[in-house]
Protein backbone atom coordinates (compact mmCIF):
# COMPACT_ATOMS: atom_id res chain seq x y z
CA UNK A 1 0.00 0.00 0.00
CA UNK A 2 2.86 2.37 0.78
CA UNK A 3 4.42 1.82 -2.08
CA UNK A 4 1.02 2.25 -4.62
CA UNK A 5 0.64 5.50 -2.30
CA UNK A 6 4.21 6.77 -3.72
CA UNK A 7 3.97 5.93 -6.98
CA UNK A 8 1.11 7.86 -7.17
CA UNK A 9 2.97 11.22 -5.87
CA UNK A 10 4.95 10.71 -8.07
CA UNK A 11 2.87 10.37 -10.76
CA UNK A 12 0.86 13.31 -9.86
CA UNK A 13 3.83 15.97 -9.14
CA UNK A 14 5.43 14.75 -12.47
CA UNK A 15 2.18 15.51 -13.96
CA UNK A 16 1.99 18.70 -12.39
CA UNK A 17 5.29 20.15 -13.91
CA UNK A 18 5.48 22.87 -16.33
CA UNK A 19 8.09 22.73 -18.19
CA UNK A 20 8.55 20.07 -21.24
CA UNK A 21 11.49 18.26 -21.31
CA UNK A 22 13.66 16.55 -24.28
CA UNK A 23 16.45 14.38 -24.74
CA UNK A 24 18.29 17.50 -26.89
CA UNK A 25 17.83 19.61 -23.62
CA UNK A 26 15.17 21.74 -25.03
CA UNK A 27 13.17 23.60 -22.06
CA UNK A 28 10.34 24.80 -23.94
CA UNK A 29 6.85 25.82 -22.10
CA UNK A 30 4.20 23.32 -22.79
CA UNK A 31 1.30 25.48 -24.08
CA UNK A 32 4.14 26.14 -26.89
CA UNK A 33 2.81 24.83 -30.17
CA UNK A 34 4.49 26.24 -33.18
CA UNK A 35 7.47 28.00 -33.99
CA UNK A 36 8.00 30.51 -36.90
CA UNK A 37 11.24 31.41 -38.38
CA UNK A 38 11.10 34.34 -41.14
CA UNK A 39 13.35 34.37 -44.06
CA UNK A 40 17.22 35.59 -43.13
CA UNK A 41 17.56 38.77 -44.90
CA UNK A 42 21.11 38.61 -46.23
CA UNK A 43 22.92 42.18 -45.99
CA UNK A 44 26.83 41.45 -45.87
CA UNK A 45 29.30 43.46 -48.08
CA UNK A 46 29.44 39.61 -49.85
CA UNK A 47 27.14 37.66 -50.89
CA UNK A 48 26.87 33.93 -51.10
CA UNK A 49 23.40 33.54 -53.17
CA UNK A 50 22.59 30.53 -51.51
CA UNK A 51 23.22 31.05 -47.49
CA UNK A 52 20.05 32.95 -46.50
CA UNK A 53 17.91 29.67 -47.99
CA UNK A 54 20.52 27.27 -46.53
CA UNK A 55 20.50 28.95 -42.67
CA UNK A 56 16.74 29.58 -42.49
CA UNK A 57 15.82 25.66 -43.54
CA UNK A 58 18.87 24.09 -41.16
CA UNK A 59 17.11 26.10 -38.28
CA UNK A 60 13.60 24.54 -38.87
CA UNK A 61 14.87 21.51 -39.37
CA UNK A 62 16.40 21.93 -35.99
CA UNK A 63 13.35 23.06 -34.07
CA UNK A 64 11.27 20.57 -36.27
CA UNK A 65 13.79 17.49 -35.68
CA UNK A 66 14.41 18.19 -32.04
CA UNK A 67 11.25 19.25 -30.67
CA UNK A 68 7.48 18.95 -30.35
CA UNK A 69 6.81 22.15 -32.30
CA UNK A 70 5.35 22.18 -35.58
CA UNK A 71 6.22 24.99 -38.07
CA UNK A 72 3.60 27.80 -37.89
CA UNK A 73 2.68 31.32 -39.56
CA UNK A 74 3.65 35.15 -38.11
CA UNK A 75 1.50 34.49 -34.92
CA UNK A 76 3.84 31.41 -33.92
CA UNK A 77 4.47 31.01 -29.96
CA UNK A 78 7.74 31.05 -31.02
CA UNK A 79 9.52 33.63 -33.67
CA UNK A 80 12.65 34.02 -34.73
CA UNK A 81 13.84 37.07 -37.74
CA UNK A 82 17.63 37.43 -38.58
CA UNK A 83 19.63 38.82 -40.61
CA UNK A 84 23.29 37.45 -42.23
CA UNK A 85 25.67 40.75 -41.74
CA UNK A 86 29.18 39.56 -42.25
CA UNK A 87 30.38 37.02 -44.99
CA UNK A 88 34.09 37.31 -44.80
CA UNK A 89 37.52 35.08 -45.77
CA UNK A 90 40.77 36.70 -44.29
CA UNK A 91 44.26 35.35 -43.66
CA UNK A 92 44.85 34.01 -40.32
CA UNK A 93 48.33 32.59 -40.73
CA UNK A 94 51.24 34.31 -42.56
CA UNK A 95 54.32 32.36 -43.48
CA UNK A 96 57.74 33.56 -43.21
CA UNK A 97 57.21 34.81 -46.94
CA UNK A 98 53.77 37.09 -46.42
CA UNK A 99 52.22 34.59 -47.56
CA UNK A 100 48.96 32.99 -45.55
CA UNK A 101 48.99 29.84 -44.88
CA UNK A 102 46.01 29.50 -43.65
CA UNK A 103 42.53 31.67 -44.54
CA UNK A 104 39.50 31.99 -42.62
CA UNK A 105 35.39 32.09 -43.54
CA UNK A 106 33.56 34.06 -41.30
CA UNK A 107 29.49 34.33 -41.17
CA UNK A 108 28.12 36.71 -38.29
CA UNK A 109 24.48 36.90 -37.97
CA UNK A 110 21.82 38.67 -35.96
CA UNK A 111 18.94 37.08 -34.54
CA UNK A 112 15.60 38.30 -32.79
CA UNK A 113 14.03 35.49 -30.80
CA UNK A 114 10.29 36.09 -29.42
CA UNK A 115 8.75 33.55 -27.12
CA UNK A 116 5.21 34.78 -26.85
CA UNK A 117 4.66 32.46 -24.02
CA UNK A 118 7.74 33.60 -21.42
CA UNK A 119 9.11 36.95 -22.76
CA UNK A 120 11.77 36.78 -20.17
CA UNK A 121 13.36 34.33 -22.77
CA UNK A 122 13.45 37.06 -25.35
CA UNK A 123 16.72 37.69 -27.02
CA UNK A 124 18.20 40.09 -29.41
CA UNK A 125 21.74 38.93 -30.47
CA UNK A 126 24.56 38.42 -32.84
CA UNK A 127 26.22 35.16 -33.78
CA UNK A 128 29.57 34.45 -35.36
CA UNK A 129 31.28 31.51 -36.26
CA UNK A 130 34.34 30.71 -38.76
CA UNK A 131 36.29 28.01 -40.22
CA UNK A 132 39.80 27.84 -41.40
CA UNK A 133 40.85 26.11 -44.58
CA UNK A 134 44.37 26.08 -46.05
CA UNK A 135 45.37 28.84 -48.20
CA UNK A 136 46.23 26.45 -51.03
CA UNK A 137 42.65 25.52 -51.57
CA UNK A 138 40.80 28.18 -53.39
CA UNK A 139 37.44 29.67 -51.66
CA UNK A 140 34.98 28.09 -54.13
CA UNK A 141 36.65 24.54 -53.81
CA UNK A 142 35.97 24.58 -50.14
CA UNK A 143 33.07 26.80 -49.75
CA UNK A 144 30.06 24.55 -49.38
CA UNK A 145 31.80 22.31 -46.93
CA UNK A 146 32.72 25.34 -44.74
CA UNK A 147 29.44 26.97 -45.15
CA UNK A 148 27.71 23.90 -44.40
CA UNK A 149 29.98 23.29 -41.38
CA UNK A 150 29.04 27.04 -39.64
CA UNK A 151 25.78 27.02 -40.52
CA UNK A 152 25.02 23.86 -38.02
CA UNK A 153 27.21 25.61 -35.41
CA UNK A 154 25.17 28.74 -36.07
CA UNK A 155 22.17 26.68 -35.69
CA UNK A 156 23.26 25.09 -32.17
CA UNK A 157 24.13 28.54 -30.88
CA UNK A 158 20.66 29.78 -31.72
CA UNK A 159 19.45 26.47 -30.46
CA UNK A 160 20.73 27.03 -27.40
CA UNK A 161 19.76 30.38 -26.61
CA UNK A 162 16.62 30.32 -26.96
CA UNK A 163 15.26 26.71 -25.68
CA UNK A 164 18.25 25.27 -23.45
CA UNK A 165 18.49 26.39 -20.26
CA UNK A 166 21.23 24.63 -18.56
Amino acid sequence: MRKLIIIISVLIFAAGCTVKYSFTGASIPPDAKTVFIADFKNMAPLVNPALSNDLTEALKDKFVNQTSLKIGDENADLYFEGTITNYNTQPTAIKSDDIASKNRLTISIKVKFTNSKDPKANFDTSFSRYQDYDSQNSLSDVEDELVRLIIEDLVDDIFTKAVVNW
